[in-house]
């Protein structure tokens, strides 16, 4: 293994065994990291791992975990409610939305992930559900749009109404997909839906919820317009957005929002 945020002891650890779940897929914790700004989801960069709060940010070294740059606004001014984000060619981009307010509106933020300097935006506009996550796949963008079935919720739609789109570099809507109904009653049942997804080992998509100390694992179809959920992976987290290390094949770095930290570990696949 590289030497980095992984070989590193930032406080005392927990190092929790490899627990197999259904099927052989199993999560190996490795590390944690205390960053107050974890609570939304991080992300992970070749050097840095960018920890994401409502409308706020902080970039801490892989390497000795030293906080070296933050970024923040006054909540509204102008964002309110960031989520997930992925380092993609340099800079950090993050699903931004007006939750808990309706109509629900939506866009993507971009940093500078040298300086952490806000880099641009990307608006959406007036959205059918609430970004909250977004990643790249085969050269295109996925966005998820949730819909909440009590705070945040628009009449008539509730969580079953979540959708994952895919668009072009512009911005242009060329595909999507709809989550598992029996996977979205799971993670809706309090009113949320799927707060974190990315692509990661084997090429399938993993997606968390608000709540659940679970990582789902999902496959995109061979027909049809409907994810398959595939497994289910416990994780020590309360939901929320995760990232891949882009250098350490099945490293996946998760927010435990209740402690405020990042927690760093390793996934399974089946034998």
């Amino acid at each position: 293994m590289k030497t980095g945020f992984l070989a590193i002891l930032f406080f005392p650890a927990v190092l929790a065994a490899a627990a197999p779940g259904p099927n052989g897929w199993r999560f190996e914790e490795l590390n944690r990291l205390a960053a107050p700004e974890a609570r939304q989801g991080v992300a992970a960069g070749r050097d840095f791992l960018f920890a994401i709060n409502n409308h706020e940010i902080g970039q801490y070294r892989k390497t000795g975990g030293e906080r070296v740059a933050g970024w923040s606004c006054p909540e509204g001014e102008p964002l309110i409610h960031l989520n997930a984000g992925i380092v993609h060619e340099g800079r950090l981009y993050c699903a931004h939305s007006n939750y808990p307010a309706v109509p629900m509106q939506s866009s993507v933020e971009a940093w500078d992930t040298a300086t952490l300097k806000h880099a641009g935006s990307r608006s959406l506009g007036r959205t059918d559900g609430s970004l909250t996550w977004i990643d790249r796949r085969n050269g295109r963008w996925i966005a998820c749009f949730v819909h909440y079935g009590k705070k945040g919720g628009e009449p008539g739609r509730g969580p079953e109404w979540t959708r994952l789109v895919e668009y072009d570099d512009d911005w242009r809507e060329t595909g999507g997909w709809t989550f598992p109904a029996d996977l979205v009653a799971q993670v809706g049942a309090r009113g949320y839906s799927i707060s974190g997804g990315a692509i990661g080992p084997g090429g399938y998509l993993y997606v968390t919820g608000h709540d659940e100390p679970e990582l789902y694992v999902l496959e995109f179809p061979t027909a049809g317009p409907a994810l398959a959920w595939k497994a289910t992976i416990p994780v020590p987290i309360e939901g929320q957005a995760f990232g891949w290390d882009p250098q350490e094949p099945g490293v996946i770095y998760l927010v435990a929002r209740k402690t405020r930290q990042i927690i760093a570990g390793r996934i399974g696949l089946p034998q």
